[in-house]
């Protein structure tokens, strides 16, 4: 047996650190905790001032004794779980269970699992930190109070299966509240007038502004024909060219939240994606040769964004070689909100000669497309801003103005490398203007008023909803991937074109818990309770007495529900149509993967089919069936025959009714941000739209 005994979380982090420590090491896996609160029973002695009643997991009693098996055959333990209050907890839990000395420090923590981060760790180990272990402690038992309570009185009163918790209840509730802003929207109406010009043979395009330099709102029809009443022909003089020159700085490295909603724009990963793979990333790749098992990224779960000087030096150091001593940012330190875990930094590679195209053939597609991301992101931010030169010509006639404005990169900076995403997606309004002077005449080859009406707010997006419940300060980086899953699972929330919308069940839900326990569902409170969290962390406040001041007014509303509320009856929409199998009506349900069909005669019959959506195209393979649109279990729509399995025609892509004018053959439609394309699946016939 070695001298020393450390033990991580995880197998793969295990081999990692073996790597760096030597042979007098020995590293095992405690696979997650190995004790917590029992899952059969709430777990809190309410009677003995929330004093919690732990027991070793189910399945755990094996690992649990070769743990101690392993240490008292080594001079020291060290536990090396992870940096935050969970790690602390786990490492807690591990030492009372192993025996390990509480007078003796033998925790250690590290932000990055490399050679030198992991060595230095192991030369300054420290005591458990019972502040993070009782920030962790009162969250678990806070959690449970609500859950074990409340869910048991859900699955009485409405179905079984049903749960409630403080951030999963808020976030649906933002949800329901979403979507009743846009059923009760009511549009307005508006116009826009806009002119399509000519000079020196280049076209550019301008809007209509005001009349004689004030700003005006074109509300009507009537409003348009006043303003092209005034206009005398279609020559305009350029009567204003404003230049300046603009700056555009790079994005900062990534948060946990910031990651998950540019994973979500940029690759399409749901968090939970977004979250396993970084946890691959950091906890190590085997990158071949010298190498070996190596950690890419830093910590994933974090809210701040300060990076290591000696990132910063390794990040410069690597631009000026590859790009010019212009394109260095300032080394300037990002402010971190209020309460953020400065112990961390952000998430960036570990380090960054570790370049994505080098190691791309020993990481998975979607490792790769992750590191990339990360390691893109961070080395921008440390990059030159990007400098635009902006131009807005005022062009005016019979004091009717018209405003062009466009752009032009000069110096692209960090944009070289990489540009954030958007929630948002606008046209490119970097449009260049051809060189105008004032004084001069242009002219008006078109002048095209339009009309519009204002839209709804969008629905939320995982990245929305995260940004959202982040701004808002609901939950911590660590909370938004499983709530987000969460209330899918449970059949709240569903997906539509990668947007949420409350299903009947989560509506009910929330209404309930608005009646009975509405501190649950209340955003001020969710975010004071996440600060007094906080505060326990920091040793400014007792973890007991924030649970004894929430457990006297939800005991009350607790005994208030437990009398007065009346079973709701959840009935299952009907679809319209009979089973074929018995004759009894099919219902729509809801499952892990959205709404399907089952038979309304459950048990005794349990036929179930897909929602089928015809897109109006005969199946090209067997002539016979129609295609209908269908979902994979990742939620990603693809095409197929009705008839399937007798007919097993498939295409990712969408088929559309006409022929290839080319060949006849199957013609399908490929969509992105900026174009719609229309391609032959058997020549080489294309069509392309800009969107």
């Amino acid at each position: 047996m070695s001298d020393y005994l450390v033990i991580v979380e995880s197998p793969a982090k295990a081999k990692t650190i073996e790597r760096y420590l030597g042979k007098k090491y020995t590293v095992k896996a405690s696979m997650g905790h190995v004790i917590d609160l029992p899952k059969s029973q709430m777990g809190v002695d309410v009677e003995n001032d929330f004093e919690p009643r732990y027991i070793t997991i189910r399945g755990k009693g094996p690992v649990l004794n070769d743990l101690k098996k392993a240490a008292k055959k080594s001079k020291k333990v060290f536990l090396a779980a992870d940096p935050d209050r969970e790690g602390e907890a786990i490492a807690w839990h591990l030492a009372h269970s192993l025996g390990v000395d509480d007078e003796r420090p033998y925790r250690v923590v590290f932000n990055e699992i490399t050679k030198d981060a992991v060595k230095a760790s192991f030369k300054e180990p420290r005591k458990i930190n019972m502040d993070l272990v009782h920030a962790q402690q009162a969250r678990r038992v806070l959690d449970r109070l609500v859950g074990y309570n409340i869910s048991p009185l859900l699955w009485k009163k409405v179905k079984k299966g049903l749960s409630a918790g403080r951030v999963q209840s808020v976030a649906v509730k933002m949800i329901i509240d979403r979507e009743n802003e846009i059923n009760n929207f009511e549009p307005e109406e508006y116009w826009s007038i806009t002119g399509n010009f000519k000079h020196n043979k280049k076209e550019f395009e301008a809007k209509f502004y005001g009349i004689d330099g004030k700003k005006t709102e074109l509300k009507t029809e009537e409003d348009v024909q006043g303003i092209l009443k005034k206009l005398d022909g279609n020559s305009f003089k350029v009567d204003k060219v404003n230049k300046r020159e603009r700056k555009r700085n790079p994005a900062l490295p990534f948060t946990t939240s910031s990651l998950q909603q540019e994973a979500f724009r940029k690759l399409n990963f749901r968090a939970k994606k977004t979250m396993m793979i970084a946890q691959q990333l950091y906890e190590g790749i085997n990158l071949g040769g010298k190498n070996g098992i190596t950690g890419l990224i830093t910590y994933m779960r974090t809210d701040s964004t300060r990076i290591s000087n000696t990132a910063k030096q390794e990040a410069s150091q690597w631009i000026e070689e590859k790009h010019g001593k212009e394109y260095l940012g300032k080394q300037t330190q990002a402010k971190n909100k209020e309460r953020s875990q400065d112990a961390h930094e952000a998430i960036r590679p570990t380090s960054v000669h570790n370049d994505p195209k080098t190691i791309k053939p020993k990481l998975s597609r979607d490792q790769y497309r992750l590191y990339k991301l990360i390691w893109e992101r961070f080395v921008a931010s440390q990059m030159a801003p990007a400098i635009l030169d902006t131009v807005t010509a005022h062009l005016l006639n019979e004091g009717v103005e018209f405003r062009a404005s466009g752009s032009e990169i000069k110096f692209k900076g960090f944009m070289t490398l990489y540009v954030e995403g958007s929630d948002d997606q606008k046209k490119d309004d970097n449009k260049i203007l051809p060189p105008l002077e004032e004084g001069i005449q242009v002219e008006a080859e078109e002048i095209n008023p339009d009309q519009h009406f204002t839209q709804p707010p969008p629905r939320y997006t995982e990245a929305r909803l995260v940004r959202t419940l982040e701004e808002k300060g609901i939950g911590r980086p660590s909370t938004y991937a499983p709530t987000l899953d969460t209330i899918q699972r449970r059949g709240y929330v569903s997906l539509d074109n990668r947007r949420f919308i409350p299903t009947e069940l989560g509506i009910i839900v929330i209404d309930i818990l608005k009646e009975y326990f509405p501190e649950v569902i209340d955003v001020e409170f969710t975010v004071n309770m996440e600060n007094s969290l906080d505060g326990v962390e920091e040793g400014s406040q007792e973890w007991r007495e924030i649970i004894r001041n929430f457990y006297q007014d939800f005991e009350k509303h607790l005994e208030k529900a437990e009398e007065e509320m009346e079973k709701i009856e959840v009935r299952d929409e009907p679809a319209g149509i009979d089973c074929e199998k018995c004759g009894h009506e099919m219902v729509y349900k809801m499952g892990r993967y959205g709404k399907f069909l089952a038979c309304s005669n459950f048990p005794e019959c349990r036929n179930t089919k897909p929602i089928l959506k015809e897109i109006g195209v005969n199946c090209p393979k067997c002539k016979e069936g129609n295609i209908v649109e269908r979902k994979s279990k990742k939620n990603r729509v693809f095409y197929g025959c009705d008839r399937y399995p007798e007919c097993d025609f498939i295409s990712w892509d969408k088929p559309i009714e006409r022929p290839c004018p080319k060949c006849s053959s199957l013609l399908v439609e490929k969509k992105n941000k900026k174009s719609t394309q229309i391609k032959c699946t058997e020549c080489d016939y294309e069509e392309r739209e800009q969107n």
